[in-house]
């Protein structure tokens, strides 16, 4: 049996990982809202909070866009996988995923945490192809759930369009 004080180590970590996690996931959907194409703003969501076993998916996002994993590792520590779709650097896609990896890093860094969560963002394996994903578990679904992100203008085009009507 590992010591105490370990084990509350890990308790403590495991749980700033995932408030980490979680405000990370809040904030992008909040951006993924702001799309105007809905086929961008769905996503397919796998979420399983009962158990916190080695090798297991806590929770994953997978969008045409974006890609968002908590996982608890072989060691009982919790991760953080992502990934994101390659785009132009012209268009608004480029912001959201451009914003989205600043905040993975912002929101886990040191200054920004109790407990030291930096070594949870893992880069042992990055999706690249989000779409690509997203279309395989679509097609193969079997633990993953449809949701549509409702759509939310961005600030400055409410009132865009609040001064248009």
């Amino acid at each position: 049996m590992k010591p105490l004080n370990n084990e509350t180590a890990v308790l403590a970590y495991n749980k700033s990982v995932s408030d980490c996690y979680f405000k990370i996931l809040k904030e992008t959907r909040k951006q993924l809202a702001t799309l105007e194409r809905e086929e961008l703003r769905y996503c397919l969501e796998r979420e399983d909070r009962t158990t916190t076993k080695p090798n297991t998916v806590i929770h994953e996002i997978v969008n045409p866009l974006i890609y968002l994993q908590l996982e608890c590792k072989p060691d009982n520590r919790f991760a953080i996988h992502f990934g994101f779709e390659q785009v132009l650097s012209i268009n608004q896609y480029s912001q959201l995923t451009t914003f989205f990896i600043r905040l993975l890093y912002r929101v886990t860094s040191k200054e920004a945490t109790v407990v030291n969560v930096e070594d949870s963002v893992r880069t042992d394996w990055i999706i690249s192809t989000c779409e690509n994903m997203y279309e395989y578990i679509e097609e193969n679904n079997k633990y993953h759930q449809f949701r549509l992100i409702k759509h939310k203008p961005a600030a400055m085009k409410r009132k865009q369009l609040k001064a248009v009507a």
